[in-house]
């Protein structure tokens, strides 16, 4: 039956099938054909669809593929504000001032001591900074690698644990010459039966180092095999079996070659017809009545100053038609379109939200700031559970800096929670009468909304206890905080004519905030 069927699809894309309501008797058959317009060659789309191919994820990008990539795209970050703006944008937004470990066990010292010492080893290899490095690594090279090694300048600053994080570019990893063809090695990395990467090939010097042109043959193709257990790699896998990287803003590279090359067009044009730039022209036919000139000679003319030009020349002069009045549009939508591709906003990715309000600025950053939320646990589980598994088994190893109890506990991960960076609320005043109204009738906890905020909520009642009881020593009397059932009154919205459907009365929320 599927044979038959198989043999009724034709090359158009058009697929036969039997109907089941046809008479008995065989006469008084019907076939239903199934077209998709998408699935159509045509001498409109041929074209269109000529570089379509059926390639595996990681045949489509092979490494000349990604170092083609790479190249361009660092090129374009380096060289384009807008695409380094955006770059950095992302590593800020994405890793801020780094993430902030919560142990979650039932020891609370055992969890002071554990989040102190991570800390201080964290200042101390600067994680943070290495995290937003990665970040900007892959948004310009596509992915990122780091080796877990040990590092004896750690204890300098301060960290008895010298586990420390080195950083490597993603043209290091690659398959020797002498390697390739093997299939279960993909560009620098060994796959097990499994498909799981076992190690990694790094070459010992960069392909791009300047020293290499000197170097003797064997430089080139020197490498080390690190195992897979010590090798952190970052990168987003858009298809199933998909191994290397590209870069993020790799959609956008046609667009921001186009915004440059538009850019600098308008500004020739500009720069042309401000200068004093004319020509001399004749109505007369040739060899009429004008007197001769020579072609293509040039006429100095002095500023402030009027000529005679020869008999029957006319003098016309270039008119400023740069910019037009669709620059500002046409730079606007392109912004646009290149942002579309990293869930960035177009006031994010311009850093103008001179078109905005309220409401819309709310809105278009919702799906932003979930983005980053998937971009920072895609970093939990990939670089930072790994790299506090590697940090617990050398601290263990340290007398005194750990307690007992996780000694005991083995090679399993206890429970624990990162914290980031909160975002800030744009209007800081409705927030925390929304948060007091939430916490009042128990939607939400101290620890959910401190959490928000990227800060510990036990740290936190701490120090206010504290501060609480130093003002009664000091017999300072707290002002009162604002009830929640009288929130400030919001101020108008004066950007355009568009209505806030977070500042309209609503009478549900009048009720919720009284009681």
């Amino acid at each position: 039956m599927f044979k038959t069927i198989a043999n009724l699809l034709n090359r158009n894309g058009r697929t036969a099938v039997r109907s089941t309501d046809a008479p008995r008797g065989g006469r008084g058959r019907r076939f239903v054909v199934a077209k998709f317009d998408s699935a159509q060659t045509t001498p409109d789309n041929r074209k269109h669809w000529a570089n379509a191919d059926g390639l595996s994820p990681n045949a489509a990008i092979n490494p000349e593929v990604r170092r083609i990539l790479r190249n361009r795209a660092r090129y374009e970050v380096a060289n384009n504000s807008y695409a380094k703006g955006i770059a950095l944008t992302l590593a800020n937004d994405t890793i801020g001032t780094g993430p902030r470990l919560q142990m979650l066990t039932d020891e609370a010292d055992a969890n002071a001591r554990i989040e102190d010492a991570f800390e201080q080893w964290s200042r101390a290899a600067d994680l943070a900074g290495k995290l937003r490095t990665m970040r900007l690594a892959r948004a310009e090279s596509g992915e990122a690698f780091a080796l877990l090694v040990n590092n004896p300048a750690i204890a300098s600053w301060g960290s008895p644990v010298s586990l420390d994080l080195k950083l490597i570019e993603a043209d290091q990893v690659c398959t020797p010459l002498l390697r390739r063809g093997r299939t279960d090695e993909i560009d620098g990395i060994v796959l097990d039966q499994w498909g799981n990467p076992s190690a990694y090939r790094v070459l010992k010097r960069h392909p791009g180092d300047s020293g290499l042109l000197r170097a003797p043959i064997d430089d080139l193709a020197a490498y080390d095999t690190f195992a897979a257990s010590a090798v952190v790699h970052y990168f987003r896998a858009d298809r199933p079996g998909q191994l290397r990287g590209i870069p993020d803003i790799t959609p956008a590279l046609p667009l921001f070659a186009q915004l440059r090359r538009y850019t600098l067009a308008t500004i020739a044009a500009a720069e042309t017809a401000a200068n004093f730039a004319a020509v001399i022209y004749t109505d007369a036919p040739p060899n009429g009545e004008a007197d001769p000139l020579e072609p293509m000679d040039e006429v100095e003319l002095e500023q402030r100053l009027a000529t005679v030009l020869p008999g029957g020349w006319k003098l016309g002069q270039v008119h400023a038609e740069q910019p037009t009045t669709t620059f500002g549009e046409f730079k606007r939508e392109i912004l646009n379109e290149i942002a579309r591709c990293l869930n960035m906003p177009f006031n994010v990715a311009a850093g103008n939200s001179s078109g905005y309000n309220y409401a819309s600025g709310r809105l278009d950053h919702q799906v932003y700031f979930k983005s980053i939320r998937v971009e920072q646990h895609h970093l939990q589980l990939a670089v930072l559970d790994r790299l506090l598994k590697a940090w617990l088994n050398e601290a263990v190893l340290v007398e005194g800096l750990l307690p007992q109890s996780l000694r005991e506990r083995g090679v399993a991960l206890p429970e624990h929670a990162w914290f980031w960076d909160g975002v800030e609320h744009v209007d800081p005043a409705k927030e925390a009468t929304a948060q007091a109204t939430r916490l009042a009738n128990h939607t939400t906890t101290l620890a959910a909304e401190y959490a928000r905020q990227g800060r510990d909520w036990e740290q936190e009642l701490r120090q206010r206890a504290k501060e609480r009881a130093l003002m009664d020593e000091l017999g300072l009397t707290p002002a009162p905080a604002p009830s929640a059932g009288n929130p400030p009154a919001p101020q108008e919205d004066d950007t355009d004519g568009n209505e806030d459907p977070d500042r309209s009365e609503d009478p549900n929320r009048a009720q919720a905030s009284v009681a």
